[in-house]
C-alpha cells in the first residue's frame, strides 16, 4: 500500500504536536512542582540519624571482678554495669579510717593536755601568791628586828624562780593554744585532713561498682573479666535511643534560607521512603565541617581550588515517632527542609538539654555518704570530757 506525501505530512506534523503538547505538559509541571514544593523545600542525601553516645571510664583501680551488662541490653541510670575486686580500695579505707580516728585521739589528747597545763598554771601561781604573803610577812617583820635578811632575801629568790616557772608553763599554754585555739575537738585541722583523707578512699570504695550514668543500651563493651582497669580506662558506651536526631550536611549555596524553628521531613532508608518521620531545625552548626576535621584546610598555602562547603543542620525528631518506629546513630536518611517559614535568625538555636543524658545524679550521693561515715568514726572516737572548755585560762593571766 502506497501512501501519499500528504499523509505522511499530516502524520509527522500530529507526532509532533503530541510530543509538542506532552514537552509542554511537563514543563508545566516541573514550573509549577517547582512553584508550590520545591521552590520552598531544601533536599539532601547527605543525612544521617546521630545521638548521644556516653562513654563509660572507670573512676578507680582495680580487677574487674563482674560484668553485668552486655552489648544490646539496656541499663537504666544508676544500674552496676561493672564490679571491681576492691580488695585495695577496702585495705586503703581501713587504713584512711585508722587515721581518722588516730586523729581525733590526737586531737583530744590534746586537749586533755591543755587542760593539764591550766591546773599547773593555777597551781604555780598559787605557790607565787603564798611566797609574796611570806614575803610581806617578812618584810614588815624585818623592820621590826623579828627575823632575819638572809630569809628575807630567799624568799625574794624564790619569787624570782616561781615567776619564772609560770612563765615557763605559759609559753608551753601558748604552744598548746596554737595548735587548737579557735576549733573545737570536732574540727581541728589535723581531723579534717584525716575526714578528707577517709572520704576519698570512701569514695574510691564506692567507685569500684561502675554505675550508668543514663538510661540506654550498652555497645562497643572493651572490658573483659581480669582485666586491669585505672581511671580514665574507656569501659563501654551508653547509647540513649529515646533522644536522636538528624544532622543534614547542606552546601552552603543552599544556607541561605535555612532557620531554626522551620520544618523537616525526614525518610530512613531502613524503613524505606514510604515512612516519613516529622522534625524541626534546631540549630546550625557554627562552621563547615572541614574546620572542625581532624586535617582542617590550609587554604593560604599551595595552589588554591575552590570547594563548595557542607555546613551541618541539626534537625530534632518526634520522641513519639521514634517510640514506634525505632532508629539507630549512623542510619542514612534523605531530609527535606522547608524553608518558607521562619525568619528567626541563623544564630539562634532551640537544642534542648533537658533529657536524661545531659545531667547525672548517681554519683552525688558518694561523698555526702563519706561524709556522714566520717563523722560516725569522729563520734565514735571522741573522747568526753566534764567541759569542753577545759578551764578558762589564757597565757596572760
Amino acid at each position: 500500500m502506497i501512501i501519499s506525501r500528504k499523509t505522511i505530512r499530516m502524520r509527522r506534523e500530529m507526532l509532533l504536536k503530541i510530543v509538542f503538547t506532552g514537552v509542554c505538559a511537563a514543563f508545566v509541571i516541573v514550573f509549577f512542582k517547582w512553584l508550590l514544593f520545591d521552590r520552598n523545600w531544601i533536599i539532601t542525601d547527605n543525612a544521617f540519624v546521630t545521638g548521644n553516645i556516653l562513654p563509660v571510664n572507670a573512676d578507680a583501680t582495680g580487677m574487674v571482678a563482674r560484668v553485668y551488662f552486655d552489648e544490646t541490653q539496656m541499663v537504666k541510670k544508676g544500674d552496676v554495669i561493672v564490679s571491681l575486686d576492691g580488695q585495695r580500695a577496702k585495705a586503703s579505707l581501713a587504713q584512711a579510717e585508722a587515721d581518722l580516728a588516730r586523729a581525733v585521739r590526737g586531737v583530744g589528747a590534746l586537749f586533755s593536755y591543755r587542760r593539764q597545763i591550766c591546773e599547773k598554771l593555777i597551781s604555780r601561781k598559787a605557790i607565787k601568791d603564798r611566797s609574796l604573803h611570806d614575803f610581806a610577812r617578812y618584810k614588815k617583820a624585818a623592820t621590826a628586828g623579828a627575823t632575819s635578811d638572809q630569809i628575807l632575801q630567799n624568799t625574794q629568790d624564790q619569787l624570782v624562780a616561781q615567776e619564772a616557772n609560770i612563765q615557763e608553763v605559759r609559753s608551753e599554754l601558748q604552744a598548746v593554744d596554737a595548735r587548737i585555739m579557735g576549733v573545737t575537738r570536732t574540727n581541728h585541722p589535723d581531723i579534717e585532713a584525716a575526714k578528707a583523707r577517709y572520704s576519698d578512699a570512701y569514695v574510691e570504695f564506692l567507685r569500684q561498682n561502675i554505675r550508668a550514668p543514663a538510661t540506654g543500651f550498652i555497645a562497643k563493651r572493651r572490658i573483659q573479666v581480669g582485666q586491669r582497669v585505672r581511671p580514665g580506662d574507656h569501659l563501654l558506651n551508653i547509647v540513649p535511643l529515646d533522644h536522636l536526631w538528624v544532622e543534614a550536611n547542606l552546601w552552603e549555596n543552599r544556607m541561605k534560607y535555612v532557620r531554626p524553628g522551620q520544618e523537616a521531613i525526614v525518610k530512613v532508608d531502613l524503613y524505606g521512603s514510604s515512612h516519613q518521620y516529622h522534625g524541626v531545625v534546631e540549630g546550625l552548626v557554627p562552621g563547615s565541617g572541614s574546620v572542625f576535621a581532624t586535617l582542617p584546610p590550609d587554604n593560604a598555602t599551595g595552589n588554591f581550588i575552590r570547594i563548595v562547603q557542607r555546613v551541618p543542620v541539626r534537625i530534632a525528631l518526634n520522641k513519639d515517632e521514634i517510640e514506634k518506629e525505632p532508629l539507630r546513630p549512623g542510619l542514612s536518611t534523605v531530609t527535606s527542609i522547608y524553608v518558607g517559614s521562619s525568619k528567626t535568625s541563623p544564630n539562634a538555636s532551640i537544642v534542648k538539654t533537658t533529657s536524661n543524658e545531659y545531667q547525672t545524679e548517681v554519683y552525688d550521693k558518694d561523698l555526702t555518704e563519706a561524709q556522714i561515715q566520717g563523722n560516725k568514726i569522729i563520734k565514735q572516737n571522741l573522747v568526753e570530757t566534764s567541759s569542753d572548755e577545759d578551764l578558762k585560762c589564757t597565757a596572760e593571766d
